[in-house]
């Protein structure tokens, strides 16, 4: 049995491994828009298959995890089944701006998350509100005023601000999932796999149920070139990006772990930029980068010295 002491290299080596598998997993979430526009599957079909098909990898992985480590508790399931639900208005909202305002804005957007969970930790835990979440907000909402266009008569008017309204929607549902399942696995964890499948399960069957008030599913006449895609968004989307970064940050401290997460809107922008020709206006461009300076603030990126000690109010992945 090897009983020596951790060195100092061993917890660089340890760290750099976290800080890889996090940055990993910004970068596949940093893809999936991109990838559904690629496969030019309607928003409410992709939104319901890419949940459908990571609920098929997810299982066995849930029953080996269960073997490990346990059941999920009941009271955890229905955690994460609500949590779910969440989850599945943030897909299919999130879904329909992309074809609004395109992969990279719209995956800006759903970074309102930093504002939404702080606030339902504050209203429902009495979880404390920091100064510089107070800056942010305001910040954050210039940021999104610019994205949507309502300062730049060269943006497209209403399909910026339909766009903007989609992803303002699903930057609160997905706010809303990461406090729920924050509490389903705060309470056991080490499920973290199981919780994942539930949530996800439940998300394709609110993701269905939203489709028939908004035309439908279309589930006939996908190429085999969208299904390919279809299943690269759920798997990589979907199952390795969160898991690379739950492996990642529970090894890491929250700052840090937001710091490097901060990597996945800008990359967004930028690959859409390359494979879909997508350039956004100046105003939205600036709008892009104030958000972007708003959720680094709201983490306590900018102006502050010191780890978090505190890691219940960190987020997870924007996407």
């Amino acid at each position: 049995m090897d009983t020596r002491e951790p060195t100092d290299s061993d917890h660089a080596r340890s760290r750099l491994l976290a800080s890889s598998a996090v940055l990993s997993g910004a970068l596949c979430l940093s893809v999936s828009a991109i990838l559904v526009k690629l496969a030019g599957v309607d928003a409410a079909t992709t939104a319901m298959l890419r949940c459908a098909i990571a609920v098929l990898v997810l299982v066995p992985l849930m029953l080996g995890e269960r073997a490990r480590r346990g059941r999920l508790s009941g009271r955890g399931v229905g955690w994460a089944i609500a949590a779910g639900v969440a989850l599945g208005v943030d897909y299919a909202a999130w879904t329909a701006a992309i074809y609004q305002v395109g992969a990279g804005i719209s995956t800006v957007l759903i970074n309102v998350q930093v504002i939404v969970l702080p606030l339902l930790a504050f209203l429902f835990d009495r979880e404390r509100v920091t100064v510089r979440f107070l800056w942010a907000l305001p910040l954050m909402l210039l940021g999104i005023s610019l994205v949507g266009g309502l300062w730049d008569m060269a943006a497209p008017g209403g399909q910026a601000v339909t766009g903007t309204l989609l992803g303002l929607v699903a930057g609160v549902g997905y706010g809303i999932y990461l406090f729920l399942t924050r509490r389903a696995t705060k309470r056991e964890p080490g499920r973290m796999i199981q919780t994942l499948a539930w949530a996800t399960a439940s998300a394709t069957v609110t993701t269905t149920v939203i489709a028939l008030f908004s035309g439908g599913l279309q589930l006939t006449g996908i190429s085999a070139r969208s299904w390919v895609l279809l299943v690269v968004l759920a798997v990589l989307g979907q199952v390795i990006a969160w898991l690379l970064i739950h492996h990642g940050s529970i090894r890491l401290e929250p700052v840090t772990t937001a710091a490097l997460l901060l990597i996945q809107p800008v990359l967004a922008l930028g690959l859409s930029a390359l494979t879909l020709a997508e350039y956004p206006t100046l105003f939205q461009l600036l709008g892009a980068v104030i958000v972007v300076i708003a959720v680094a603030l709201s983490n306590g990126l900018l102006g502050r010295r010191g780890s978090v000690k505190d890691p219940r109010l960190s987020t997870g992945p924007a996407r």
